[in-house]
């Protein structure tokens, strides 16, 4: 396993660069303050925060299609470790929107601190295989959800969707779920900080989980299918600040991340090849990644069950305002 790991997990390099820097912590080089004119060659800079992942592949992409050019706009990607991790960035105008989980912009509701979620990104897959798994090393001895209870397990930001769904799940496979010890590593470190054993498993997406189970390791559950079949895996995140003062480029960004999302969905080739180029993995790993489902649209997102899902586990202690916390543009 150790070799196997230490073969491919060059492949992440690129990618454990990028993760050292976070949206909150990058000094902004331009702000957007006007939304330029397509046809007049003037272009309006936007700083986008967003994980390093495959996930990020249908931006990637798009960007290099030209899609956000043609809604007048010139996309600045701030590498970002979670939704979180760019809420304080949002708040301080160091980024104008960001590519997160949804746990990030419930808490912030409930804090009043005006962070809207303005569409979706992508699903996660309902069935079959999903966009992220909690896996570990092939002899770790971790083979089923119940196997997570009282171990030490990684998740890229604490207190979120993802140690959430884990510990649903291991409640309904009969395990018990509060003592898991969750342990806050970025997802590129996953790798490297399993085979150095400072967890026993790890929540991760493509292509670290991959580079996982490619060599010997196990995937132990997926948990967003295991408990919220579909859930949102990443959304679009701003400020009400932001839609108040500035509706013309919410509305230009709006429109160009729902043509760009939906033409990723049609354009898996070159969503993977964007994938290739930005993680810096070879082109066969990236055709191995499972992709998740691309779309603007916030209905079948899950939000809503992640909320009351949230409650019962007393992540908070009641549901955000939806109404005030969605409002798909």
């Amino acid at each position: 396993m150790k070799k196997s790991l230490a073969t491919i997990g060059v492949l992440a390099a690129a990618a454990i660069a990028l993760a050292g820097c976070t949206d909150s912590a990058a000094e902004p080089e331009s702000t957007a303050t006007s939304t330029g004119d397509a046809g007049s060659g003037e272009l309006t800079t936007v700083r986008v925060a967003a994980l390093p992942i495959a996930e990020t592949g249908a931006l990637w992409a798009a960007m290099e299609e030209g899609i956000f050019e043609e809604h007048g706009l010139e996309i600045e990607v701030v590498p970002s470790q979670g939704g979180a991790n760019a809420i304080p960035a949002l708040l301080s105008g160091d980024i104008q929107f960001a590519i997160g989980q949804p746990f990030g912009p419930i808490r912030a509701d409930l804090q009043d601190l005006g962070v809207v979620i303005v569409g979706n990104y992508a699903n996660s897959n309902a069935e079959g295989d999903d966009v992220n798994a909690v896996v570990a090393l092939g002899d770790a001895g971790i083979t089923r959800p119940a196997d997570l209870a009282g171990k030490k397990v990684s998740v890229n930001t604490i207190g979120a969707a993802g140690d959430l769904t884990i510990r649903k799940a291991v409640q309904d496979d009969g395990g018990d779920p509060s003592t898991i010890e969750f342990v806050e590593v970025a997802f590129p470190d996953v790798p490297a900080q399993l085979e150095a054993g400072t967890m026993d498993a790890a929540w991760a997406p493509d292509p670290f989980r991959g580079i996982i189970v490619g060599g010997g390791g196990v995937s132990v559950v997926q948990p967003y299918q295991a408990t919220i079949p579909g859930l949102t895996v990443l959304t679009n995140i701003t400020t009400q600040a932001m839609l108040d003062e500035d509706p013309e480029l919410v509305t230009a960004y709006s429109e160009a991340m729902a043509e760009a999302l939906d033409w990723a969905a049609e354009n898996e080739e070159a969503v993977r090849a964007a994938i290739a180029t930005n993680l810096e993995i070879p082109e066969e790993a990236a055709a191995g990644i499972v992709l998740p489902t691309f779309t603007w649209d916030l209905a079948d997102a899950g939000i809503e069950d992640l909320g009351a899902l949230a409650v019962e586990f007393a992540y908070i202690d009641a549901e955000p305002d939806y109404d005030r916390l969605l409002q798909q543009q």
